[in-house]
């Protein structure tokens, strides 16, 4: 699909290669939504950033540029602003039958609200990589914003017709195994030979146990390791034990991704790809990177120094032997690429592993692991703030555990339902509470600039009013009603009668007033904003537009009665609730939020 954006765009820089000639074939138009609506609908300052390169004033580029234009379908006389910002306007009858197209194909095709697909050639396959909790770890907080922030961008892939191949790269190797088996063969022999001999609360405070084990007493130390070394031998009563332990853990991961609406994941841990390790030592060596440094293998890494000034090594192998988390990467990366077919591999991660990536997919590139025709992308999030200023953690310092946080979100959601609503039985309140509290706090995170930390704040959530999941659900119940109550008007002979597959541009809607010239125009602008979330990879700009939307939506209705309406003016309105709640429903559902049809 053409956005409205992309034909003024097309429009522009067609009018720049016949005032200018074909070397400006290529130029960005710089054509945006105004910002200022007495600007009118789009703005382009191209003829400002000319103005060094055509040695003229930027107004006289601009009026060249205005004079070639044509634009009569779409726009009133273009006007010209200032030092030379050329304005346009839709035109209201332009608008109209943009809508109606609208309309009508959100009736074919309702799952993408009228939004075709890419075309076939511009499809990827992209790797989605996030989430990522620990084995034997209960997910916490630290967890959340990875997981939602993944599966929004996943979404929208999927909803633009890429292949998206979500993972969750789960750490389900490594050390703290052999002590955690370690630690259970004295203390809880049937957890290691029995399922769900113990649940995940109690296998973590054993984790923790171990570990304090392991740290001070150095003959626990030496069998921990052993059972390192049985495990990677594939010792069947270790290579058992370890099989409970992760079986037991993913099964409390799934009930959180049910909980958090987070669509299905594939596992491949960081144990998938050990057969795969000793052969990125060799490829790395045969291309000549690999160097010791003290009995450890390392590719010294361009552009990176220690404290000394010294170039900064990446080890893929330790000095006893064993691998790490570069090697695992650089492993998970080849076989994305060779085995996947991947066009594009994302991480969503904290931004504190921003270097270690950096230097992975730089081995990865000099290794030639990585060609120039994949795309790999850091995707970074900030940290989650109480409101104290500090990284939320509970009164104790601990890391709060992830189920902890939903649970209270609910508690918080519940409270404020039963000061409000007092017609609805307890299972009602309940079940309204679960999708409010869990949503408002995937809103919450997903409003946020990813790249920022952010202050965790259950009143703040939770408002009526503002930039909230419990606002915009609200506004989906409300305008989805407003649909349902006037869905009479869509039945009515005048409206169906119409020649709808062969209108010739005649309209089904007719706007009059200039709240619903406004929200008609921002409707139009999804298309424009889901593409902007492909590129960027930002949720938070899918945020902006439905809080927007639904600020627009009040205008609206404020101003233009809907239901009370007579005739054509009616039908007119109700097909533009009907189109907001579609909308409205599909950026919330893209970015993971449950829908609720009454509150």
């Amino acid at each position: 699909m053409t956005t409205i954006l992309q034909e003024l765009k097309t429009e522009v820089r067609k009018a720049l290669v016949q005032a200018f000639g074909d070397e400006f074939a290529e130029v960005d138009p710089l054509v945006v939504p105004a910002t200022n609506p007495s600007f009118g609908d789009y703005q382009s300052n191209i003829a400002l950033t000319l103005a060094k390169q055509l040695k003229q004033a930027p107004i006289a580029i601009a009026k060249q540029i205005v004079e070639q234009l044509n634009l009569a379908d779409y726009c009133e006389t273009p006007t010209i602003a200032g030092p030379g910002f050329i304005n346009l306007t839709l035109k209201v009858s332009y608008l109209e039958t943009q809508f109606t197209a609208l309309y009508d194909r959100i009736e074919q095709d309702p799952v993408h609200v009228g939004i075709p697909l890419l075309a076939e050639d511009l499809r990827q396959t992209i790797v989605v990589d996030y989430s990522s909790p620990n084995i034997a770890k209960e997910m916490h907080v630290g967890h959340l914003r990875s997981t939602i922030i993944g599966d929004a961008i996943a979404n929208v892939l999927e909803f633009r017709g890429h292949k998206v191949l979500r993972l969750n790269h789960v750490g389900d190797w490594g050390t703290q195994f052999g002590m955690l088996i370690a630690y259970l063969r004295e203390a809880y022999p049937q957890a290691l030979t029995t399922a769900d001999a113990l649940d995940l609360g109690d296998l973590v405070a054993l984790y923790k146990k171990a570990k304090v084990r392991f740290d001070e007493d150095e003959a626990f130390k030496e069998t921990a390791h052993q059972e390192v070394v049985n495990l990677q031998g594939g010792a069947e009563d270790s290579l058992r034990a370890w099989r409970l332990l992760c079986a037991q853990s993913r099964r409390e991961f799934q009930v959180l991704y049910d909980r958090l609406w987070i669509k299905a994941l594939n596992e491949r841990g960081e144990s998938f790809y050990n057969p795969f390790l000793a052969d990125i030592i060799d490829l790395l060596d045969k291309k000549g990177l690999v160097q010791e440094d003290a009995g450890a293998k390392c590719v010294f890494l361009e552009g990176f120094t220690n404290k000394a000034g010294d170039p900064q090594p990446l080890i893929v192998q330790k000095s006893d032997g064993g691998y790490n988390y570069a090697t695992t990467d650089l492993a998970a990366l080849n076989y994305r690429i060779n085995k996947d077919k991947a066009d594009k591999i994302i991480y969503v991660t904290d931004a504190g592993q921003a270097n270690h990536f950096a230097q992975v997919f730089q081995v990865a590139r000099r290794a030639g692991i990585l060609p120039d025709t994949v795309e790999v992308v850091h995707v970074p999030f900030g940290l989650v703030k109480g409101e104290d200023g500090k990284k939320l953690k509970t009164r104790s310092g601990d890391t709060i555990r992830l189920s902890e946080l939903l649970d209270e979100a609910i508690i918080h959601a519940e409270a404020d339902l039963r000061e409000r609503e007092t017609n609805f039985n307890d299972g009602f309140i309940h079940h309204i509470a679960e999708k409010i509290g869990i949503g408002a706090v995937k809103y919450a995170d997903l409003s946020q600039n990813r790249s920022s930390d952010y202050i965790f704040s259950y009143d703040k959530m939770l408002s009526l009013q503002g930039n909230t999941a419990t606002y915009l659900l609200y506004a989906y119940v409300r305008i989805h009603g407003i649909r349902r109550e006037g869905a009479d008007s869509l039945l009515e002979p005048l409206f169906l009668g119409r020649d709808r597959a062969n209108r010739s541009g005649q309209s089904l809607v007719q706007f009059l007033e200039e709240s619903e010239i406004a929200l008609a125009k921002f409707l139009l602008q999804y298309g424009e904003i889901i593409q902007e979330v492909e590129q960027t990879l930002l949720p938070n700009r899918l945020c902006e537009y439905l809080y927007e939307l639904s600020r627009y939506f009040n205008r609206f209705y404020e101003n233009c009665p809907v239901l009370k309406a007579d005739g054509w003016t009616r039908t007119s309105r109700v097909l533009l609730c009907s189109v907001t709640a579609d909308i409205l429903a599909s950026g919330l559902q893209l970015l993971g939020i449950e829908l609720l049809e009454e509150m």
